[in-house]
């Protein structure tokens, strides 16, 4: 009985050293956050997409509430409704950035590109960007295993099953940048919504030479540089057989499309002429 009691005794002095030295360790090494930080991440949509280029909503919050100014920090699901909160909560300013949206830059329809192999893989764009070129003669179009429409957390992008391309719904999407990480061909791209949500881009970013892009793809872009001698803003650059169009720079004038031989610029939101 006495050895009984003293073992208790024992544990129960040596539980309360432990817990004596883990309350003055926990003192010494506690780190005081900012109250303003969970004010913030209230504020935040909660998405925790990663499309502001943080881990999460909390590591944005605290990145907002560290930072002398919000100029480099931007929610895109939030936008800037959601900055701009933030922005007057902090007595900061917040960034003025126009909204955007992804856009899908390759038209290889399954009429458009014909198919010389089966791929019969794991159902997986980055797998299969890893063991081959792709089952049509384009290396570099859409290979139409879905990794965008998986990534996206917003249920923005479907695959079309007649196209085999990924469609973006304008509505739902956030401009998180989640699906142009996913895509390993790096056929999406963010852009500029535009006015009135009107867009004119190249949808096409076969870098081969003319005559075998057209070969693989009739929608492709053959670098004529037709598109390029019309445009008198200078948004227009051949660059590696393919045309790139600066949103920056296009005023939407819609003198390039026509000029395109293959129908690779896509004219977006706007009425029929």
């Amino acid at each position: 009985m006495n050895t009984l009691i003293f073992t208790i005794l024992v544990l129960s002095a040596l539980a309360l050293l432990l817990a004596v030295v883990l309350y003055f360790v926990a003192q010494k090494f506690k780190v005081e956050e900012d109250p303003r930080i969970d004010d913030v991440n209230a504020a935040l949509p909660g998405a925790n997409c990663g499309g502001c280029a943080y881990a999460g909503c909390r590591a944005f919050a605290e990145a907002c509430v560290k930072a002398d100014a919000l100029d480099n920090l931007y929610c895109p699901v939030g936008g800037a409704a959601c900055m701009k909160q933030i922005a007057e909560y902090l007595g900061k300013v917040a960034p003025e950035k126009e909204p955007m949206v992804a856009v899908v830059r390759c038209a290889g329809a399954c009429d458009k590109r014909e198919r010389v192999s089966i791929y019969d893989g794991a159902p997986s764009c980055a797998v299969a960007a890893n063991l081959f070129s792709g089952d049509t003669g384009c290396s570099f179009g859409c290979l139409s295993n879905g990794d965008c429409v998986r990534a996206c957390s917003f249920d923005a992008i479907k695959m079309n099953e007649k196209t085999d391309l990924p469609e973006v719904n304008e509505e739902k999407c956030t401009a998180c940048n989640a699906c142009v990480k996913a895509c390993p061909n790096n056929i999406i791209e963010l852009r500029k919504t535009g006015p009135k949500n009107r867009r004119i881009f190249v949808s096409c970013v076969n870098k081969d030479k003319g005559g075998i892009a057209k070969k693989a793809c009739s929608v492709a872009c053959t670098g004529c540089t037709k598109c390029q001698k019309v445009c008198t803003f200078e948004a227009i650059t051949i660059e590696n057989n393919l045309a790139y169009i600066d949103y920056s720079k296009c005023r939407l004038c819609r003198k390039c499309a026509p000029e395109c031989p293959t129908g690779a610029i896509l004219e977006v939101n706007f009425p029929a002429k």
